[in-house]
């Protein structure tokens, strides 16, 4: 059986990727693609207690390197248990965020070396990559207002403004220097735009 093709979308908050998650879905949907959505920190059992952990604004303050590494030890749980059983069956895998989230807040925002994050990625990834990220692009005064409109917010998104600066750039970074892989893709104009975007790079798959 053909092995199945694995996607992540990312961005900074409030990009919109839930929004185009729906789409994405639909849209490989109606070409006979059966994709597993997921998301991370979580997926699976393990990594959702994880999440919970990362997330809750109760956790409190968590010194940087063990935010990084309770997300790849949630990204191991996630990779071994779910994202590569389903892409062995033939299906597509859609993630809600993967690794290079971890060089954008971690690298990014809380300024941890890149060159520590790659170690965590080799040691857990080994080779394995995806086949394409999308990256959904927009400034972080729009992002963040979109994220004030939603409400209650966790403990990553209670963070300040420079912060997610720092996460945007690390994020412009990344997609140049991965070209092939990673998809900038403009999210602060329509809904509509942006989907149109989309659909233009998934038929390049």
């Amino acid at each position: 059986m053909e092995r199945g093709k694995f996607i992540t979308i990312d961005g900074v908050e409030g990009a919109g990727k839930s929004t185009q998650i729906k789409f994405i879905c639909e849209y490989l949907k109606t070409k006979g693609i059966h994709v597993v959505l997921t998301r991370e920190p979580g997926g699976t059992e393990v990594g959702e207690k994880i999440r919970a952990l990362l997330l809750s604004n109760s956790t409190g303050q968590m010194h940087a390197d063990t935010e990084l590494m309770l997300m790849f030890a949630a990204r191991n749980e996630h990779v071994q248990n779910k994202i590569m059983p389903a892409l062995e069956r033939g299906d597509w895998v859609l993630s809600d965020r993967f690794t290079d989230s971890s060089y954008a807040y971690q690298g990014g925002g809380r300024g941890l070396d890149n060159s520590r994050i790659a170690q965590l990625e080799l040691w857990v990834m080994q080779d394995f990559t995806p086949d394409m990220t999308l990256l959904l692009d927009v400034p972080v005064e729009i992002g963040m207002s979109r994220v004030e409109s939603r409400g209650k917010k966790d403990r990553i998104e209670m963070e300040a403004m420079d912060f997610f600066d720092r996460v945007r750039q690390a994020y412009i970074a990344r997609s140049k220097e991965f070209p092939d892989r990673i998809k900038l893709i403009d999210s602060s104009q329509t809904i509509e735009h942006t989907t149109e975007q989309i659909a233009v790079i998934l038929d390049t798959l």
